[in-house]
């Protein structure tokens, strides 16, 4: 490339660019986040749903309306096509609140979809109907081709967020707010009117059990499982009635087809016959057991999942992470502030229609109309209409305008004619006295407030009872509950595993046991079972560790080529898998001279060895008895009770005594060493070597 084929930068114009993406990318972020995926605080609804609700309102006439002519009569407030209006009308429809539906809308159970548009109509429920639309208090806003309005907000009055639950991806940020039951959410709103603390748990359309042990109100360090609810009756059958929150049918069904396929659970077949409810049989083995096979779906099918809510929504037109707690206090504040709205608009009516009604009842009664046949313009006759309603403006609510007056001039002849004094009286009557109820009203808001509640409740509530039952209940561990229907072998060449078929069979395990290993160095470590991994020629024990096991293991070791003899008695205790532990005291040279295992206590300590040590007189040479009752129980790591400091040749096992009252556990003190028969039977190397110091110099004898 020549000199003057060389491209030439343009910082200027790159940083340019640079500022136009960025500004780009925050318009389309923010756009997602306000316009698409997050809710809104005040009526739980994204735009799309809003936007449906609004056409559905305009379109409602009692009658159902096919779902295609919705969504495009939806197409006009919404730029983002008729797909993504479909699916949100659908998922609305599902939930059941809002909208009633006719036709097949699909089945939450079995993860079926709903029939094409044309296919299914839809209207406006009556909970919507009276809960969700008010046009009177409603700010409008043109829609995107400036065409049409539609609402910044419907008027909700009611914490339909809670009630629905919402779930939104957006830029960096994501939504999931659960579903909350319909009654327990009137309670808590009456509650807080009151001032009175409230709790509330989530509560899922497809039932289960929840353990809202973890559900801190649904923030963002919320956490909590959901199981299916299990019918174990019979012995040979269990039956999957209620699935978890988020799952369907199909979806279990194939997690535990998953399960069994990599050996995690045993079952005969399994059969779905959901219809309205959930009903899978899951038929087991013959002699298989029904508890171990709960265990099992909950730790490896769907059975059991967990559940992370993130309550994020739309509040001053920026999105704000909120507890279900906060959610609620707000909807409850907005409800109170729309019906106080309400009430306002509805008094300024009445007390308008009272004004008109007593300035037409005086304008007949006192036959003011007459000035219209006396009066030579329409000027003087409204000027003179005007001096005649002087004497009884001290009565009205509000002076009288000329408008007004034109409106009396407009009154037909034959309703004057036929103009009844008393039910005019009457009809004022009824507006004064509505008058005063809602003035009544608004000077008591929270208790009209608590009744608008209660009254919903009435209407409705018997239709939302609690289909989730609140439980608690531990995790169930995965490798507990694994079926152990594979071999662990260990070879010759110094590898384990159950994928090997051959070699020596070391005992029954899943594919999610724990292996115990100890070579001869004493080197301990737990490891996950593999179809095959190395474990070294150098082995000195090896196990299956399964849950519950706290084996005591007896050990006798050396620290170093010519150090010390050490005897201990100790447990695993905790542990972290694929971490060495030495059990010795890492000194090179260090040699095991004895190593046993035992399930409790009491067997361990009825190990006695015979110790011979080197070098001694032929006359001498008497082993030294060592009982390992002598020993507490303690952790791995403890350094152990010194057996002699002299070098020890070998160790051999003498025949187990029985066990013995005297042997206590850890906690109480370990009972005192038989006495010899008689002095001479004493070794003159055993005391002091034992648990005493060790001898300055050498015996006389020697």
């Amino acid at each position: 490339m020549s000199e003057k084929d060389t491209p030439v930068p343009f910082p200027e114009n790159s940083s340019i660019i640079q500022q136009m993406f960025g500004d780009y990318y925050l318009e389309y972020a923010s756009y997602v986040i306000l316009e698409r995926a997050v809710p809104h605080v005040v009526d739980g609804l994204k735009p799309v749903q809003r936007r449906i609700l609004h056409s559905m309102d305009r379109m409602d006439d009692g009658r159902y309306n096919k779902v295609a002519n919705i969504v495009g009569d939806t197409m006009k407030y919404h730029p983002h096509g008729d797909a993504s209006i479909g699916s949100a009308l659908v998922t609305l429809g599902q939930k059941g609140l809002l909208i009633d539906t006719q036709g097949n809308w699909g089945n939450i159970l079995t993860g079926d979809a709903a029939a094409a548009a044309r296919y299914i109509e839809a209207r406006l429920s009556k909970f919507a109907k009276e809960v969700v639309f008010s046009p009177k208090v409603t700010e409008w806003k043109l829609s995107y081709d400036g065409r049409n309005k539609e609402p910044v907000a419907l008027p909700v009055k009611f914490p339909l967020l809670l009630a629905q639950g919402a779930l939104g991806i957006a830029v960096g940020m994501n939504c999931r707010i659960l579903p909350h039951n319909f009654n327990e959410l009137i309670d808590a709103a009456i509650h807080y009117l009151r001032g009175e603390t409230f709790e509330l748990y989530p509560d899922f359309p497809t039932g289960g059990l929840l353990d809202v042990s973890n559900y801190n109100d649904g923030t963002g360090n919320s956490r909590l499982r959901c199981r299916a609810k299990l019918d174990t009756s019979s012995k040979r059958l269990i039956r999957i009635t209620e699935i978890p929150f988020g799952t369907t049918t199909e979806s279990v069904i194939a997690s535990i087809e998953a399960a069994v396929e990599k050996g995690n659970l045993k079952i005969a077949r399994i059969e779905d016959n959901t219809a309205a409810t959930a009903d899978i049989l899951v038929y087991l083995n013959p002699g298989t057991e029904v508890e171990k096979t709960c265990n099992a779906l909950y730790a490896f099918t769907e059975c059991q999942v967990s559940i992370s809510p993130n309550a994020v929504v739309i509040k001053d037109r920026k999105p704000v992470f909120m507890g279900v707690s906060e959610i609620l206090k707000c909807n409850v504040d907005h409800t109170r502030d729309t019906l106080r709205r309400e009430l306002e608009v509805q008094l300024a009516e009445l007390q308008e229609a009272w004004m008109q009604s007593s300035l037409e009842k005086i304008f007949i009664e006192n036959r003011i109309y007459k000035v219209l046949e006396e009066s030579e313009s329409w000027e003087q006759s409204l000027e003179e209409i005007g001096e005649r309603l002087k004497p009884f403006t001290t009565h009205f609510l509000r002076p009288v305008t000329r408008e007004d007056i034109i409106r009396l001039t407009e009154i037909k002849i034959k309703k004057i004619a036929k103009y009844e004094i008393h039910e005019a009286e009457l009809h004022l009557a009824s507006l004064e006295a509505e008058i005063a109820k809602t003035k009544g009203h608004l000077a008591q808001l929270t208790r009209y407030t608590i009744r608008w509640f209660e009254n919903l409740r009435k209407k409705y509530g018997a239709a939302w009872p609690r289909r989730t039952e609140l439980a608690e209940f531990e995790n169930v561990n995965r490798a507990i509950a694994a079926v152990e229907n594979e071999t662990l072998y260990l070879d010759e060449d110094g590898f384990a595993g159950y994928g090997l078929r051959k070699g020596e069979e070391v005992d029954k395990c899943s594919t999610l046991s724990d292996v115990l290993t100890v070579d001869k160095q004493g080197i301990l470590m737990v490891r996950r079972v593999q179809e095959k991994f190395y474990v070294g020629n150098n082995l000195l024990y090896i196990r299956v560790l399964r849950s519950g096991d706290d084996p005591v293991f007896n050990m006798v070791y050396r620290d170093g080529r010519e150090g010390i003899t050490y005897a201990k008695r100790f447990r695993i205790g905790g542990f972290t898998r694929d971490k060495e532990y030495d059990l010795t005291q890492g000194t090179k040279g260090s040699r095991i001279f004895f190593f046993s295992v035992h399930e409790t206590e009491a067997e361990s300590s009825c190990v006695c060895l015979n110790v011979f040590l080197k070098n001694q007189l032929k006359r001498l040479r008497r082993p030294i008895p060592f009982p390992f009752s002598r020993l507490r129980v303690k952790g791995r790591a403890v350094l152990g009770n010194i057996v002699t400091k002299n070098q020890v040749e070998r160790i051999s096992r003498v025949a187990d005594r029985e066990p013995e009252p005297e042997d206590l556990p850890p906690a109480q003190p370990a009972p005192a060493a038989p006495a010899p028969e008689s002095e001479s039977d004493v070794p003159p190397m055993q005391q002091g070597h034992l648990f005493g110091p060790e001898p300055e110099g050498p015996t006389a004898e020697e």
